[in-house]
């Protein structure tokens, strides 16, 4: 019997039969780490446009406060003024600092130094309210503050 040189050998087929475990593992996967934010918005949150704006990256690292005027369904019972909205309560302004820190213990312990407070502020508050939640801030040692906003152009802003 004679082999042949010149024949060349095919490579086996790649065997698909683990590919639909694997599909199934990374499903199950990010099902099981992917949190949904179930927090519905009591207060208007029309954002403010500013001309420099930084994206924060790791969203484990951020701590949400909201404020703005009650929705219009809400204004009779919390009238119209500026709200707090902390999670999915209204919440008064004395709540902000244990609110935060309640928050910061349930992060890793590895980033908690890393947390920042993202203040998304309705474009009509004004700053008084804005300046009393960053002093409550103070008061738990929080000095890591965000304002999230729009992305706007230097035309839109005016001074």
């Amino acid at each position: 019997m004679s082999i042949s040189r010149n024949h060349k050998r095919s490579e086996p087929a790649i065997s698909t039969a683990s590919l639909p475990d694997i599909v199934f593992m990374l499903l199950f996967f990010f099902m099981t780490v992917t949190t949904i934010n179930n927090s519905e918005l009591l207060v208007d949150n029309e954002l403010p446009e500013a001309a420099a704006v930084n994206k924060l990256d790791k969203k484990d690292r951020i701590i949400e406060i909201y404020v703005g005027m009650p929705k219009k369904n809400l204004q009779k019972v919390l009238g119209t003024g500026p709200q707090i909205q902390l999670n999915d309560r209204i919440a008064h302004l004395n709540d902000v600092a244990p609110y935060v820190l309640s928050e910061l213990s349930k992060k890793p312990e590895a980033i908690r130094n890393f947390v920042t407070v993202s203040m998304k502020v309705d474009k009509d508050v004004k700053v008084g309210m804005v300046s009393d939640i960053k002093k409550e801030l103070q008061k738990a040692h929080l000095f890591k503050v965000n304002y999230t906003t729009y992305q706007g152009s230097d035309v839109n802003i005016g001074f």
